[in-house]
């Protein structure tokens, strides 16, 4: 009797933990969209604030891996890091080691390989491919907003952002910018992750000028702390821009 009443507390012990681990897993793994391209399914996983994770067919793209912006404990290490710029919320090189291995590679704008040495730096215009994902460094910068008269938050030609194509599809990671002319001059974006927080990147108005001008399909406010998501919903309305609002403060 005695070794029945071990035997059942053990099982129910193993039940406890296997739930809990479920149970944890499903809280802190980020939530993701999924679309659909020539080349297989990409899941985009949104980690919070400016970090994302693109993922297919088994390949892993990490964006602006930063600890503080959400949980990584479940998430895949990376073959591919992007990284926009070299603020702390942007740039995380104790993540970044964390989440490489054996043939990582990591591309960053120039100043950030003065923090992770073995990075390879990308400025504006420049085209890299790897496994068959087409990534494109573009201009990532402050027009308006300045952090002093004449010092902009981020100048121009220091920061960057991407557009990757996979599969036929065109991604755009905008980074910390507002709204440029060169970002308005962008061709066939399916998804864009535009910023919208002050002082630093965009007010709502600033995104719906952008997105008015090049016409994203599907829209994902980021980086946008406490602004008010519904002030985009609202300026876009009847656009025909599918805006979609992710826990991405």
């Amino acid at each position: 009797m005695a070794r029945n009443s071990e035997k059942l507390s053990t099982v129910i012990i193993i039940l406890i933990i296997s739930i809990m681990a479920t149970k944890g897993f499903s809280q802190d793994s980020p939530a993701f969209d999924k679309i659909q391209t020539e080349a297989g399914t990409v899941e985009m996983h949104f980690i919070g604030h400016g970090s994302l994770m693109f993922k297919l067919n088994g390949f892993v793209i990490h964006i602006d891996p930063v600890k503080s912006s959400g949980d990584y404990r479940f998430l895949p290490r990376a073959d591919l890091i992007l990284v926009t710029h070299e603020h702390y919320d942007h740039l995380d090189v104790e993540l970044i080691n964390e989440l490489k291995k054996e043939g990582t590679l990591v591309f960053t704008n120039e100043k950030s390989t003065e923090k992770i040495g073995w990075a390879m730096p990308m400025k504006p215009g420049d085209r890299q491919e790897v496994n068959g994902v087409v990534f494109e460094a573009v201009h990532a910068y402050n027009i308006v907003n300045m952090r002093s008269p004449g010092q902009p938050f981020h100048p121009r030609g220091s920061g960057i952002g991407y557009v990757l194509t996979i599969g036929g599809r065109r991604f755009y990671i905008a980074g910390d910018t507002e709204n440029t002319p060169e970002m308005k001059e962008l061709k066939d974006i399916e998804v864009a992750f535009l910023p919208m927080n002050l002082p630093y990147t965009m007010t709502p108005a600033m995104v719906a000028d952008a997105a008015l001008a090049f016409k994203p399909k599907i829209l994902y406010p980021y980086h946008f702390g406490d602004t008010n998501t519904d002030e985009i919903i609202s300026l876009l309305k009847g656009s025909g821009i599918d805006i979609r609002i992710r826990n991405l403060k």
